[in-house]
């Protein structure tokens, strides 16, 4: 299909909103390159129909670019041409990069319903992702810091610039609550409970939770709100508990940079992130007799089957220990 037939063009069938006065399509959308075309309809599809979160938006776009540019590179100009050869291709291409399989999977899963979506508005004869499997992603165990681990990054380096007092706080809530990176930056300052010792924390779905937090990342709190967040507050005002020193809300990459450098600062050699502290929240709970249920209810969990994958990192240190004492281990 020629980039003359699809400019301009609304999509048909299924997708009615987008023909509706209040959900037109953006201007710059007519005359682009034709993948760009049929990109740009998808995810306008995505946010006004499915009304999919902004992160998961991101994914599908990094995804389907990924694609679009592997196939273009194989001299594939319009959708109608690509098979299921050139998507089996490219998720090869994908594993021999190091992609993997959960994350080939997650892309898979982006082209269907991307194939889907063209199909249902005419814009392919078929579909070819009806001919591919989704790839098996397993299911890894998750990568955990250890308790002694923990107590250094904890530690803190003794800087008590407003910056810092806030960098330690964020790090101890984050051990504390098992909160998601996009949860602790968004965090309101109201809601922290600092007397009764709880976040109250809306995750994904806007299900909100109370999370308990202890006396070590309370007094780190109490820290920071009294010298930290007003002078980087200034005479500015904000919502947000956790600011940058321009007084604006955090991002999750700030974040992440900002727990690399404190890991490097304690001397941890692994690779760490955001989400290592909330797998290690979990996994130190039921380490120490927490039961599951408990841990997925703090966690945000709407299945418990998703918890359950620290009982396999719980079984396998009780496997250590058993091999380790046991006289026939």
């Amino acid at each position: 299909m020629s980039s003359e037939k699809t400019r301009g063009k609304r999509p048909r069938g299924g997708s009615h909103q987008h023909r509706q006065a209040g959900n037109r399509l953006p201007d710059e959308v007519a005359g682009s390159h034709p993948f760009t075309t049929f990109q740009d309809l998808f995810l306008h599809y995505l946010a006004a129909e499915r009304r999919l979160a902004e992160n998961t938006l991101e994914a599908y776009q990094a995804d389907l670019s990924a694609f679009l540019a592997f196939v273009a590179g194989h001299g594939i100009t319009e959708p109608a041409q690509i098979t299921a050869n050139h998507i089996r291709d490219f998720l090869g291409h994908c594993h021999q990069q190091g992609i993997s399989p959960r994350s080939n999977a997650r892309r898979t899963s982006c082209l269907r319903a991307f194939f889907r979506f063209l199909l249902a508005e005419q814009l392919v004869p078929i579909d070819p992702t009806v001919l591919i499997d989704l790839p098996k992603p397993g299911r890894p165990l998750p990568k955990v810091l250890t308790v002694t681990e923990v107590d250094r990054l904890l530690a803190g380096t003794g800087d008590t610039t407003p910056l810092g007092l806030r960098n330690h706080a964020m790090l101890h809530l984050l051990y504390a609550t098992g909160m998601r990176v996009s949860e602790l930056v968004k965090l309101p300052v109201a809601a922290a409970n600092l007397t009764a010792g709880y976040v109250r924390v809306l995750g994904k779905g806007n299900k909100e939770r109370l999370v308990p937090f202890g006396e070590q990342a309370r007094e780190c709190l109490v820290v920071y709100l009294r010298d930290g967040r007003p002078h980087q507050l200034k005479k500015r005002r904000s919502d947000f508990l956790f600011l940058t020193g321009r007084g604006t809300a955090m991002t999750r990459l700030r974040f992440w940079q900002i727990i690399r450098e404190a890991a490097r600062g304690a001397g941890i050699r692994k690779t760490i992130s955001p989400h290592i502290l909330r797998h290690s929240f979990a996994t130190h709970l039921l380490e120490n007799g927490a039961d599951l249920r408990s841990v997925q209810m703090m966690l945000g969990h709407a299945d418990i089957a998703t918890t359950q994958i620290y009982t396999h990192v719980d079984g396998n240190r009780l496997k250590n220990l058993h091999q380790k004492f046991h006289p026939r281990g």
